[in-house]
């Protein structure tokens, strides 16, 4: 049935990795450039959870059916309606940025999914999303969801000094990515605010939005700050370069893992893609945009970044261009070591 997962003979190892997504109003580019660069990398198969507005879903058909086979063999995908059962429908649709509060809806909806990486429309992945899956291993017995925190410096992170409402930690947490472990949130009774006892993810949503409706910013990220405010051990925190955004560069550098390992996911979120306030989020976007499925990654994808990246070296991102290259260059390098492999095995004679 569409919508329904489908159960795989295969074993776990081979098993496809959730990735869901919700795309409303003018999101339809940027969701594509973000599949594709989900698509790019990875390794094991993929399992795309498209919520969407009614209008965008034959455009979504389209445009993945243009895809060569040899990419749209690596995935399934199902499209899904944007729906909310608990409250009004109209006002959870309206909050923060059109129908971002579906994401709060997963594991309600996705009743047959075990875990999930639900991300933001504006995101790239740098390297193959099955590093990040590898995290849901490192889970112990009672965290269930996983996020980067909101900010790295307490004095200049927007919680700590303008949050009316409980956060978690001391600079909350950024939902743009997020690892979820659905099983343990449908079986968990969570603490909260609102009565003594334990509540249920579904039971909580519409009481926790309707307390603190008129003290949250951020819409649906509020909303999870506050959850795990009050429920801390059962989130797993990751380090900034899972989810690197305009902040970890524009106030200088702040994201030590990103200067180490280089960028892993990187999140445009400000408009970045498509405005000129931060030109290397923007390169890094236009470039995957524009890289012809079937080509040489090197050639088509790495060359144009690195020349690129020479005009953005005067900004406060781009003068630290190797954070965003550093990933993405040895996930080719792996990529085309083992299509080497692969054609030298077929071709060797015994």
């Amino acid at each position: 049935k569409p919508g329904e997962q489908k159960h795989s003979k295969e074993p776990p190892s081979l098993q496809c990795m959730h990735l869901a997504v919700v795309a409303c109003g003018d999101r339809l580019e940027e969701t594509l450039i973000m599949l594709k660069s989900a698509v790019l990398f990875s390794n094991r198969r993929l399992c795309f959870h498209i919520f969407a507005e009614d209008s965008l879903k034959p455009e979504f058909e389209k445009k993945l059916k243009e895809w060569p086979s040899s990419y749209t063999k690596k995935f399934e995908y199902n499209i899904y309606p944007i729906t909310f059962s608990v409250g009004n429908a109209q006002e959870w649709k309206k909050l923060f940025k059109p129908c971002a509060a579906q994401r709060l809806f997963l594991p309600v909806i996705l009743k047959d999914v075990d875990s999930l990486l639900y991300v933001d429309t504006d995101v790239l992945f740098l390297r193959p999303i099955d590093d990040i899956w590898h995290i849901l291993k490192e889970f112990n017995s009672t965290q269930l969801a996983a996020m980067a925190p909101e900010h790295e410096i307490p004095k200049i992170g927007w919680y700590s000094r303008f949050a009316r409402h409980p956060y978690y930690g001391t600079t909350g947490v950024n939902s743009g990515v997020m690892l979820m472990n659905l099983t343990r949130i449908r079986n968990t009774q969570f603490k909260n605010s609102i009565i003594p006892s334990g509540l249920t993810w579904e039971e909580m949503l519409y009481p926790l939005y309707q307390k603190y409706k008129n003290y949250i910013t951020w819409g649906d990220q509020d909303l999870l700050n506050i959850i795990f405010y009050f429920n801390p051990e059962c989130l797993y925190v990751f380090p900034c370069q899972w989810n690197y955004r305009p902040d970890h560069c524009m106030y200088g550098s702040n994201c030590k893992g990103a200067e180490e390992e280089g960028v892993s996911i990187l999140h445009g979120n400000r408009g970045v893609y498509h405005d000129d306030k931060q030109p290397t989020f923007k390169t890094l976007y236009e470039v995957i945009r524009d890289f012809p499925f079937e080509d040489n990654l090197f050639q088509s994808l790495y060359y144009p970044l690195q020349s690129k990246f020479l005009d953005t070296v005067h900004t406060l991102c781009g003068r630290i261009p190797q954070v965003f290259l550093k990933q993405i260059e040895k996930t080719m390098k792996k990529v085309y070591e083992n299509r080497v492999i692969v054609y030298l095995g077929a071709n060797h004679r015994y």
